[in-house]
């Protein structure tokens, strides 16, 4: 059975053209033409990839269906036509049409901070750091792309961003011991994106970061400690910052963003493509943003407009805190060698209850811990409802119960 997605995205029917233009432009029928790479978009002189380097683009063989973690039905296409078409009805000439639609970002180029000035100061970016050096990738960049597969600071890593669960994840692309490289397969599970592996051809859940159809099926993706904020506030901590360039190789409209209305969708009940049980978790409300951490098996969820002071936790036996930020909160161990620290809000400043120092992104920028840097979690930023959906026994913070610390 198909299920049409023009039934179910009524109210977003101008959004989605907009963004589809991340694959193609409408017609007048109201389907999509492909989009043309934009053959005149020279390189950046900023590059992390040598200049005539080969492409790291590699086709992959086609999925193994025969074995799988989640019903195949339930995983779907968007033909971007109005339809959905389910793994288990899918063909491979249509696997094949739909593969990087939604084209990855392969061979990255990045300017430094001016690069960033076609951003309005409260324009979301997923910050990595690695090596002293500090990327910063816009979401009006990963709307049209969703995936960018480099290697910073002498690690391979994936940035991978789902416009639909609003779902930044930084993973490290190794995988016993053999270096991934990641596509799109233009099929949602759990309205989510799926990406693939090029190696082997695996289906993986984006925000669980976890192989769910293929022959890796159940492997997981390490994350990385990134943090989801604005780029007046990245660029303001790291003024050194390298920015994702405009120059992609694709003619996209980079500076509109077709989702700025989609929040009021999900709040309406709908989501645009079908979910489970568990991503209709009724503790909190489809869209609400929360960050995750996970930790020893264990998986919390921390709502993003509770976050006003700094919030002390245990997850597993790690004493952890969370700081709160402009947009969201950013994790770290709350431990230096082995003295537990209290953090609390004073005024405008956090501080930590010990020696009174002042913090800011889990460094002391005063005090009599001047320059001590906190270890960060990894964490991840999206809709409660994706989070929820991904997570199975989700624990979510309450800040009238917080665990004890030891």
């Amino acid at each position: 059975m198909r299920i049409s997605r023009g039934t179910v995205l009524l109210a977003l029917a101008s959004l989605l053209a907009s963004s589809c233009a991340g694959i193609g432009s409408a017609d007048e029928a109201g389907g999509t033409t492909p989009a043309k790479e934009d053959q005149s978009a020279g390189p950046s002189p900023v590059s992390t990839v040598a200049p005539g380097a080969p492409s790291r683009i590699q086709t992959p063989p086609d999925v193994d269906l025969s074995r799988h973690s989640v019903p195949l039905e339930e995983v779907y296409f968007d033909t971007f036509d109005g339809e959905a078409v389910p793994l288990s009805e899918s063909t491979v000439e249509l696997r094949r049409r739909l593969l990087d639609a939604i084209p990855p970002i392969d061979q990255p180029v990045y300017g430094d901070a001016s690069a960033g000035s076609w951003l309005l100061p409260v324009d979301l970016v997923v910050g990595y750091s690695a090596d002293d050096q500090a990327f910063a990738f816009p979401f009006k960049i990963l709307n049209f792309h969703e995936i960018v597969n480099d290697e910073l600071g002498g690690l391979p890593v994936l940035i991978s961003y789902c416009p639909l669960c609003r779902s930044a994840v930084v993973y490290d692309r190794r995988v016993d011991g053999q270096v991934l490289s990641f596509g799109n397969t233009s099929a949602l599970y759990e309205s989510d994106l799926v990406m693939v592996d090029r190696a082997t051809g695996s289906y993986w859940w984006q925000v669980a970061g976890t192989a769910i159809v293929g022959p890796l099926t159940g492997t997981r993706l390490e994350p990385l400690p990134s943090l989801v904020t604005t780029w007046a506030d990245w660029v303001d901590r790291h003024p050194e910052t390298q920015i994702l360039s405009r120059e992609t190789g694709f003619d996209r409209p980079y500076e509109i963003d077709s989702f700025v209305d989609y929040v009021d969708f999900l709040d309406s009940g709908r989501f645009p493509f079908p979910v489970g049980e568990a991503s209709r978790d009724p503790r909190l409300g489809g869209s609400v943003l929360v960050v995750g951490v996970t930790i020893d098996g264990v998986t919390r969820a921390y709502p993003i407009d509770r976050l006003t002071d700094p919030i002390n936790d245990v997850i597993g036996e790690v004493p952890i805190v969370v700081f709160p930020t402009e947009v969201g909160g950013e994790v770290f161990e709350a431990t230096i060698g082995d003295e537990l620290l209290e953090f609390r809000r004073e005024g405008d400043a956090i501080v930590d209850a010990s020696s009174g120092s002042r913090w800011v992104g889990g460094v002391a920028v005063a005090g009599a811990r001047f320059g001590t840097a906190l270890k960060a979690v990894p964490s991840r930023t999206a809709f409660w409802f994706s989070i929820a959906g991904a997570f199975p026994n989700l624990e979510l913070y309450e800040e009238e119960n917080p665990a004890p610390r030891q």
